[in-house]
């Protein structure tokens, strides 16, 4: 039996669910629909969401999809926020409105079209350090306009400048060392 698909979801106050052909999760944060694949059933039992399968042929299945229901079901409720870092001299970003406008050492000023359900805030820099703070209901939404932010200038192993996850390590490489007379 799969261990994560047969924990069951505890459902917080103010989440509605529909099941039928998928689930319709709707909460405060807004709606979320998560596909519901053959052999696997969902019950809604007294403030408790359990996922169930009808053979072992399902077992992926099964911890999938009650993943993707724990994650839409947190997500109309809390929300989700991916954090990212701009280092580097002059690199910054705006936002206004759904467009985000990097400066990021190129020729030109990037903008980044932001997608209905995410939504973007940049701290104050400070010490070359520009704080950027995703969020929305979503989870793999915000991660995948995470991915694409951080492509837009990923991190330099020589200067460590570039766009990173909060918290992300990197490691510096040596450059080359000064020319050696033989």
């Amino acid at each position: 039996m799969s261990r994560v698909g047969k924990k069951p979801i505890p459902l917080p106050s103010g989440v509605k669910i529909q099941v039928g052909e998928q689930l319709k999760v709707q909460g405060p944060k807004g709606t979320l629909e998560v596909p519901i694949p053959e052999g696997i059933r969902v019950e809604q039992k007294a403030g408790i969401l359990e996922i169930h399968r009808e053979s072992d042929s399902h077992a992926a299945l099964h911890g999938l999809t009650r993943a993707l229901a724990a994650n839409a079901i947190q997500g109309v409720s809390t929300g989700f926020t991916r954090e990212l870092d701009i280092v580097g001299i002059g690199y910054r970003a705006d936002v206004k409105g759904k467009v985000a406008t990097f400066t990021l050492g190129y020729s030109h000023p990037i903008e980044f079209y932001l997608p209905d359900g995410v939504e973007m805030k940049v701290d104050k820099p400070a010490n070359n350090l520009t704080p950027l703070v995703l969020s929305g209901a979503d989870r793999q939404l915000i991660g995948q306009v995470a991915a694409k932010m951080r492509a837009l200038r990923p991190p330099d192993p020589y200067k460590n400048k570039g766009i990173r996850y909060a918290g992300e390590l990197l490691r510096k490489k040596a450059g080359k060392t000064g020319a050696s007379s033989k």
